[in-house]
């Protein structure tokens, strides 16, 4: 039997007899079964709101960290732990008229700051008109990198594009929407490609074709370029190597991207959002060629791959070029972060717009960085915004303890903790199992967690979060060196932080 599993039986044990106590005052009318506080009882009674504890200003440029590379470390080495919800239109606005209504970026920003978020994926779309995702002819994507110059007009009635001449537009709203973002604190992955723009459809997304808009379709360009070879109304081809008019076309547009946004210290790069399977060996290539065109600048950032979709694997995130990876599994249980890749674990390639606030504190425990595909106000045309409600309470705490894990990465030495689902019988821990370390356990199903601190001796102290009210209480201390048990001075799931008072 393995340490995990003795410590899941004593939990078991122990959360047994808690109960059949609490059921034994209860029915003989002692005490009546426990509540979750109001956030004025949890004040009353010594509890406190957990706080705000993020950096107000970015210090890039990142890179893989050294001394823990499942993490970024910033310009001075401290470990920089990544998370954050985006969403489809912050770059370029997305509606269902020409031109579409303007997204209110300035809102969006405030939004992300009172959540305590600190990254964000800058997304971009290459067609500016129609999607796979509505049968709507009027969806609209403005404005786009290249100019449109004409003569003659492009398969969704407006000029037609020179794909010679880049939209000025697009780029300097590129760079002021980063450079806002700098000085507010928040990374940014810049995206160059969209997968979900090259392809006329696939299975369960066959509403409208963006290739018969694309710049690259040889009907909607002055140069004569034809990113569809094969001549099946379906661009896949301008996401791999097959044509070298095309390849050369998007080096150009990386450089200028990077000439764009590449002095500033808040950048990370993201090739593509799940371009198709087969795509990964262009995708290397823009990978490397970013590298080798940075090597000529002053700052050097971070590449990052992407899921595949569909026909994917994570293999090819793992074996590529790309200092972090999003890859593709399940949003429940996945194996931990062994530190091959900075993993920024993002919905969008587990299931879409999906997850709730266990997911948040099981990524954050297994060693990666959460990110959220998040509706927002609903006004991403094509997106489910009848749908989707930005207050719905699952969103809204899950969002709200993406915020937590912030503050608790911000706390402690993130550089010397490790996940150890084997300390925890929750499965669930992120740890420096040291002399004068520090543990954070999640407790998914309430009840009681039993903790081996063997290595930790001396005394600790404790805190237990509440992650549905964002209050903290602290606890009685604890002595190391043993394994001890613990439970939270409430209903519902928890997450317990213990911190050796030796300090190292």
């Amino acid at each position: 039997m393995s340490r995990r599993e003795k410590l899941t039986w004593l939990a078991a044990g122990l959360a047994l007899v808690g109960t059949l106590a609490v059921l034994a005052l209860y029915f003989f009318g002692s005490v009546t079964p426990p509540r979750q506080l109001s956030a004025r009882e949890n004040t009353e009674t010594g509890s406190r709101p957990l706080g705000r504890l993020r950096p107000l200003s970015t210090n890039g440029p990142l890179r893989v960290s050294t001394a823990n590379p499942r993490y970024f470390a910033d310009r001075d080495g401290k470990v920089v732990y990544l998370v954050g919800s985006h969403t489809w239109t912050n770059l370029q606005d997305g509606g269902g008229k020409y031109p579409p209504p303007p997204f209110d970026y300035a809102a969006y920003l405030n939004f992300l700051d009172k959540l305590n978020h600190n990254f964000f994926r800058l997304w971009m779309w290459e067609q500016p008109r129609w999607s796979m995702e509505t049968a709507d002819d009027n969806y609209w994507i403005d404005p786009l990198p290249f100019a449109r110059t004409g003569p003659g007009m492009a398969a969704d009635g407006q000029p037609k594009f020179d794909l010679t001449k880049f939209n000025e537009a697009y780029f300097e709203r590129m760079r002021e929407r980063t450079l806002l973002a700098k000085q507010r604190g928040f990374y940014v992955s810049v995206m160059l490609f969209n997968g979900w723009s090259v392809r006329k459809g696939v299975p369960g997304f066959r509403l409208n074709n963006p290739w018969r808009s694309h710049p690259f379709n040889v009907a909607n360009n002055v140069n004569g370029i034809n990113g569809d070879p094969d001549g099946d109304n379906s661009g896949e081809e301008s996401h791999r190597l097959i044509v070298p008019a095309v390849t050369a076309l998007q080096e150009a547009y990386v450089r200028k991207v990077i000439d764009t946004v590449g002095d500033l210290d808040n950048v990370l790069y993201e090739i593509s959002n799940e371009s198709e399977g087969p795509s990964w060996q262009w995708q290397y290539h823009i990978i490397n060629f970013i590298k080798q065109y940075q090597n000529t600048r002053p700052l050097q950032h971070p590449v990052g791959m992407t899921f595949e979709w569909p026909g994917g694997e994570n293999k090819d995130l793992f074996a590529s070029p790309a200092d972090w990876i999003s890859p593709n599994g399940s949003v429940r249980e996945r194996p931990v972060a062994d530190g091959r890749k900075v993993i920024l674990a993002d919905t969008d390639h587990f299931c879409g717009k999906c997850g709730n606030r266990a997911w948040v504190w099981k990524s954050f425990l297994m060693g990666e960085n959460p990110i959220f595909m998040d509706g927002y106000d609903g006004s991403a045309y094509g997106q489910g915004a009848t749908t989707f409600r930005v207050d719905a309470p699952v969103w809204a705490s899950l969002r709200a303890n993406m915020g937590y894990t912030l503050a608790y990465a911000s706390r402690v030495k993130l550089a010397d903790m490790r996940p150890r689902p084997d300390l925890a019988s929750t499965g669930y821990a992120l740890a420096d199992a040291r002399a004068g370390g520090e543990y954070i356990v999640y407790l998914a199903r309430g009840g009681s967690a039993v903790v081996d601190l063997s290595g930790t001796p001396g005394a600790l102290e404790v805190e237990w979060l509440n992650p549905s009210s964002g209050y903290v209480v602290k606890g009685e201390d604890a002595t190391g060196a043993g394994v001890r048990a613990f439970s939270p001075p409430f209903t519902g799931d928890a997450v317990l932080y213990l911190r050796s008072r030796a300090t190292r």
